[in-house]
């Protein structure tokens, strides 16, 4: 019967634990945003671009 006692502990300390986690990241702004991670994929990176260097038309 001490076990189940113990692991209703354990269960109970990690549940605030996670409750806790969830708070801190909500204060934070962890999910403030909600709109842009679903369009991320759609938008093109400036790093991924190929470098294109212009020639000047005097330059042959």
């Amino acid at each position: 019967m001490s076990t189940i006692f113990f692991l209703i502990g354990c269960s109970v300390l990690v549940a605030i634990v996670f409750l806790l986690a969830f708070l801190w990241a909500q204060n934070n702004g962890q999910h403030t945003d909600l709109y842009t991670p679903s369009i991320r994929i759609l938008m093109d990176d400036a790093d991924d671009k190929p470098q294109v260097e212009e020639q000047s038309p005097t330059s042959k």
